[in-house]
């Protein structure tokens, strides 16, 4: 590859067959990848047809000599904006987080830089610096989510509704919409919710619902029922039954007739739905409807 390649190309000044032999570079790829990523930030201003007005103010008279300045002025360009991509790849490069989702129906494992292990249930997301990690052991989940925290410094889990800190312990974090449940299995874990903190030995459970916690008791040295494919609920409202129903099916549920407000307590397959549906829908006295993926829950009452 020519050396002037890479200056016409950021200049738009290579002819097809330039450019094709440019492509064919070991390093076209890499300034690719910096072009395109430094494209997405905002670089400062920089005027250089005045920053050159003022060099040539500053000349001075006595010069003896007279240079053609443009090309070497087309250089400064040319490097300007090299300096420019290097230095906002440097820094987008530098802030870009690892990111792990579920869809409806997937779990997903992960192994954290420090060997951490994170289980991810459906529909949920785990988002982290791996860069600062050594440092900063904080990970945010929006949804779901079982740690085996390998010991060493502080690790957080942020979430929307709450913060847990351990240092190294097994817990289960669930994160969904106005429903924020934390269950330590193992060492101790401390959740703040609203600024106010709360210390969590293993076998305990703190739960929180539209602004209102309450505590209940795990199994010491356990692990969330989801690990062995089954959703368990202690005195849940129903509605937060039927959202995780379909989270583990990717299924569309309706209501007729039925007091989603009301709670439920047991526990539902996440392998087989026909058993799923029958375990719901027989401790609550109601009746359902499958018909391909839609699923309709109504009163016996209803037509």
């Amino acid at each position: 590859m020519q050396d002037n390649y890479l200056a016409k190309w950021l200049n738009d000044e290579l002819t097809d067959a330039e450019l094709a032999e440019f492509k064919k570079s070991e390093a076209y790829e890499t300034y690719k990848k910096i072009k395109e990523s430094s494209s997405k930030l905002a670089s400062p201003d920089f005027d250089m047809d005045k920053a050159w007005n003022a060099i040539e103010q500053h000349k001075t008279v006595e010069t003896p000599k007279v240079f053609v300045l443009s090309p070497f002025k087309k250089f400064l360009r040319v490097a300007a904006v090299i300096a420019v991509l290097l230095t906002a790849s440097f820094f987008y490069l530098s802030t870009l987080n690892e990111s792990f989702s579920t869809s409806y129906a997937e779990n997903k494992s992960i192994t954290l830089p420090d060997n951490s292990e994170v289980i991810l249930n459906a529909d949920s997301e785990l988002t982290f610096s791996e860069k600062k990690w050594d440092s900063n052991r904080n990970v945010d989940l929006n949804g779901e989510a079982y740690f085996k925290v390998a010991k060493g410094e502080k690790f957080t889990v942020k979430t929307s509704q709450g913060l847990v800190t351990v240092l190294g312990t097994q817990f289960n974090v669930e994160n969904r919409k106005e429903y924020f449940e934390v269950t330590c299995f193992e060492g101790l874990v401390s959740v703040t919710i609203n600024g106010e903190e709360t210390k969590l030995p293993a076998g305990n459970s703190i739960l929180n619902i539209a602004g209102t916690s309450t505590m209940s008791k795990a199994p010491v040295n356990g692990e969330p029922s989801w690990l062995s494919n089954e959703s368990s609920f202690e005195s849940i409202p129903l509605h937060y039954v039927i959202d995780e129903l379909q989270r583990q099916y990717n299924i569309d549920i309706t209501t007729e007739n039925i007091d989603t407000a009301q709670l439920f307590t047991g526990t539902f397959s996440n392998e087989n739905l026909e058993l799923a549906l029958k375990s719901i829908s027989v401790p609550l006295q109601i009746k359902f409807n499958l018909d391909g993926n839609k699923v309709l829950f109504y009163a016996e009452k209803a037509p």
